[in-house]
């Protein structure tokens, strides 16, 4: 009997040793931490980002003169070259002169009778003057003279009028380019009959500077005034913006302008403002009615927060960042954005000076997660586009 309970009691002891405790199974079940994750990271540093508007507009020109007959005749000759380039002063069209030249004869030879005519009686009136003087003649006499002078005198004025009105429709048959530009098309041939009622036989248009017309509606005007109003956009001094355009191929215009006019009120049927800005075009390569980019420089938003494209994720309430917070571990920041350019977004709310928000390296990130900082990238001061039509 003995023998069987020291076996059982050997059995029982070996049994109690060979089995953990529930204390060493505990320690045994506890995975090791994970090693920190390696991400890049970019310091959110406030700052006054350059804002560039963008609208879409159409080139005119800053003179366009519609050339027009003056008199009535034969069109005898179209000098100029369609559609290309003439100066100010350069014969358009010449129209038959000879009716003109008739006329001009005829006024002057009508001139050179009043002037003859006035010398008579200039001269009748130096006879009598000694005569009524001696009261060797009635008084009436010496009226009558002094009568005929003035009378002369005034024909001898109408006369050269005439003369001025014929050498003045004489000068319109030659039709001259009022100023330096481009020329269009002309309505009529040689040989048709003009008057003042036939309409623009062309058109000259100035080219430089070039008109850039384009128009802002009423919600930007009204975003751009609550922009202005809250701080959140500095705009430049009496809006003097620096105006820059990008032609259809891309490439954009060496020179800048300027906004040289805005409509005083809101049109009725676009809802819109009509804007112009005026360019220097030096060369002479941007016509009228080419449809251009407008860029406008010279807006600030101060204090700006600005991150990366790719460092925004959208969730399903909104977008937000990865940060790293004071514990080197990852955090989720939902933010509000504002527009954006380029790989920036703007950070309307949500972020602030100091805070690292992690821009390579975001997958599979989860809250908590240890982060090892191994770049930190720099932005490079990219410039920020903001379309006013876009919530500015």
């Amino acid at each position: 009997m003995y023998s069987r309970s020291a076996a059982f009691l050997a059995l029982f002891t070996a049994l109690v040793l060979s089995t953990p405790t529930a204390c060493e199974r505990k320690v045994a079940a506890t995975p090791a931490p994970p090693p920190p994750r390696s991400v890049e990271i970019m310091q959110i540093v406030p700052g006054d980002l350059p804002i560039e508007f963008e609208f879409v507009g159409r080139t005119e020109s800053s003179h366009r003169v519609e050339i027009r007959s003056r008199v009535s005749g034969f069109l005898d000759e179209i000098v100029y070259t369609e559609g290309e380039f003439v100066e100010e002063g350069d014969v358009l069209f010449r129209i038959d002169p000879a009716p003109f030249e008739s006329r001009l004869r005829a006024a002057n030879a009508e001139l050179a009778q009043q002037r003859s005519r006035l010398e008579i009686a200039e001269a009748l009136l130096a006879r009598i003057e000694p005569l009524a003087a001696m009261d060797a003649i009635a008084a009436k006499e010496l009226d009558d003279a002094r009568g005929k002078v003035r009378e002369a005198a005034a024909a001898v004025e109408a006369a050269s009028a005439r003369v001025f009105d014929a050498e003045l429709n004489l000068g319109y048959t030659t039709i001259t380019a009022p100023v330096r530009g481009l020329t269009g098309s002309a309505s009529q041939r040689e040989g048709a009959y003009l008057t003042a009622t036939t309409g623009a036989l062309t058109y000259v248009a100035r080219v430089n500077p070039i008109w850039v017309e384009f128009s802002v509606t009423e919600t930007q005007l009204l975003r751009s005034l609550r922009s202005k109003e809250a701080g959140t956009i500095r705009y430049p001094d009496r809006s003097e913006f620096r105006v820059v355009i990008e032609l259809a191929d891309g490439t954009r215009h060496p020179e800048s302008g300027r906004i040289s006019f805005a409509d005083a009120s809101v049109s009725s049927r676009t809802g819109s403002v009509l804007v112009r800005a005026e360019i220097p075009n030096t060369a002479e390569r941007i016509h009228p009615g080419q449809y251009v980019r407008l860029y406008l420089h010279g807006a600030v938003r101060p204090s700006a927060i600005a991150v990366m494209q790719r460092a925004v994720l959208e969730g399903p309430k909104g977008p937000y960042v990865w940060v790293v917070d004071r514990d080197g571990k990852a955090e989720q920041r939902p933010i509000t954005l504002g527009p954006w350019h380029g790989d920036m977004w703007i950070v309307e709310s949500g972020l602030r000076q100091g805070d690292r928000v992690v821009v390579n390296g975001t997958v599979g990130l989860q809250p908590g997660v240890p982060l090892m900082i191994s770049r930190i990238v720099d932005t490079g001061g990219v410039p920020l586009t903001t379309n006013p039509g876009g919530g500015t």
